[in-house]
């Protein structure tokens, strides 16, 4: 088992920053894929950014440029730094850890809420 605990949401102007942290504990096997999605209300789980236990990063296109994620792999952490947010990116904000036997774990969630 694992589990992963987010830290970092809260409520953000349009245009400012915001660190998401996500601690993972338990049964962590590298390699592994840790990152972000978000669901904001109404809509889907949706990817926000990944990055695997080698430093690959995968990014949504609304993410690129803007949302850099990063890992501290002797702390079993990743970041998401949200620069430049927007209204749009409202949501809840969950940390995942995928294994490569193919087990898939989540956290519980952070809410972001950007003012406009």
């Amino acid at each position: 088992q694992v589990q992963l605990v987010e830290s970092g949401g809260g409520l953000v102007q349009s245009g400012g920053s915001l660190t998401l942290s996500c601690a993972a504990s338990g049964s962590i096997f590298r390699p592994n894929v840790m990152g972000w999605y978000r669901q904001a209300p109404g809509k889907q789980r949706e990817l926000a950014a990944t990055m695997t236990s080698g430093g690959t990063a995968n990014y949504a296109d609304s993410a690129k440029g803007r949302f850099p994620v990063s890992r501290d792999n002797a702390k079993n952490m990743v970041f998401l730094r949200m620069n430049s947010v927007k209204p749009e990116d409202t949501a809840v904000y969950y940390c995942n850890m995928r294994r490569t036997d193919g087990l898939n774990y989540w956290g519980q969630g952070t809410q972001v809420t950007v003012s406009s």
